[in-house]
């Protein structure tokens, strides 16, 4: 399909997220060359894309392939050789009770390297369907990034799509709380404030990317400091408030 002049200012968040290729991207960034304006939208994409896929990145659980090792190393792979020889009388054999308990412990495990490993699986199903779905954000064509200070020190980045009625919201520089507090970000409308999540604990400074659906014309985004476990409605003054334009 032959993409109209008009339609490439649309590939702005594609491109950003290298979603595009052949014939399509070579004619985006021909278009690039010439629109100041995608070239700056590209670039702040770009620059957010990086810093959220930072922020989301994951390492496997610490001692996971030490245990499974062990328990490998413990756990015989092979039956003994049968003895073969002709006997007079059948004998009952009987395992000692040490090698009965070693059976039982080994199942136990397995058992739990298996759960273990089911549940690493879920969860990484999981974030890799919230990436997908920060993802979309961004590279939704009408994406725009908008920025505000936090009163307590640090900024709030906010990367609206208006359309889908999500954002993603990243921060970077707020102050560490005491583990009875949280900060807790919300969608604030003229009918009142809806719990948008909670903010995960900094890394290096920066929260993990945060999606929030719900969003209609008008709203502000806001972040509060609530007990731990978050609140129904807010109990404090926003340190954050962003107004997402209609």
């Amino acid at each position: 399909m032959k993409l109209l002049r008009h339609d490439l200012h649309t590939l702005t968040g594609a491109y950003a997220l290298d979603a595009i290729d052949g014939v399509e991207r070579e004619r985006f960034e021909h278009h690039l060359n010439r629109c100041q304006s995608c070239g700056q939208e590209v670039r702040g994409l770009q620059e957010t894309a990086t810093r959220l896929a930072l922020a989301v990145a994951r390492v496997p659980p610490p001692g996971l392939k030490a245990a499974v090792l062990a328990g490998a190393a413990r756990t015989r792979q092979h039956s003994p050789l049968s003895d073969t020889r002709p006997t007079a009388e059948p004998r009952l054999v009987r395992r000692p009770r040490v090698a009965v308990a070693f059976a039982a412990v080994a199942t136990v495990l397995v058992v739990v390297l298996a759960v273990a490993l089911v549940l690493q699986r879920r969860q990484l199903n999981s974030e890799r369907a919230e990436q997908r779905a920060v993802a979309a954000v961004l590279a939704a064509p009408d994406a725009r990034i908008l920025t505000g200070p936090a009163s307590v020190g640090g900024t709030a980045t906010i990367v609206v799509a208006a359309r889908r009625h999500e954002l993603v919201f990243t921060s970077a520089g707020l102050p560490v709380l005491a583990s009875s507090k949280v900060y807790q970000l919300w969608l604030i409308g003229p009918s009142g404030a809806a719990s948008a999540g909670l903010l995960p604990e900094a890394s290096q400074g920066r929260t993990a990317p945060v999606l929030a659906s719900g969003l209609v014309p008008g709203d502000e985004v806001g972040v509060t400091v609530e007990p731990a476990g978050g609140t129904r409605q807010p109990t404090t003054k926003p340190i954050v408030l962003i107004k997402v334009a209609s």
